[in-house]
C-alpha cells in the first residue's frame, strides 16, 4: 500500500533557485529507482521560499529501501547542499484553518 508524504524544504542562503531545480528531479529519480508510485506529486511554495512537496512512495518498504539505495543516497546530499528539512507545523500558513501556499508547479 502507498504512503502518501508531506515534506517541506527550507532553501539555504542563496540556494532558492538550486533547490527549485533539484526538485524538478525528485520525483522522476524516484520513479526510476521503483520507490515511488505513478501518482504526480504536489509542490508549493510557502510566503517565506520553503518549498512543500506532497508525494507518493510505493510502500513502507520502499521507503526503507531508498535509506540503501546509492541513487537515492546521492540525491539527499544534493538536497542536503540546498535545503533544510522543516516539521509542516512551523511553517506560519500551517496556523491557519485552511493552509495555502503559491502554486509551485
Amino acid at each position: 500500500m502507498g504512503q502518501i508524504v508531506i515534506v517541506a524544504y527550507k532553501p539555504k542562503p542563496g540556494k532558492q533557485e538550486a533547490l527549485k531545480q533539484l526538485m524538478k528531479t525528485h520525483l522522476p529519480r524516484l520513479q526510476q529507482e521503483g520507490l515511488v508510485t505513478d501518482r504526480q506529486s504536489i509542490m508549493m511554495e510557502a510566503a517565506d521560499g520553503t518549498i512543500i512537496e506532497v508525494f507518493e512512495w510505493l510502500s513502507a518498504d520502499a521507503i526503507a529501501t531508498a535509506h540503501h539505495n546509492p541513487v537515492v543516497q546521492q540525491m539527499w546530499g544534493e538536497y542536503a547542499e540546498v535545503c533544510d528539512y522543516l516539521p509542516l507545523n512551523t511553517l506560519a500558513e500551517a496556523g491557519n484553518m485552511f493552509a495555502t501556499f503559491s502554486p509551485f508547479n
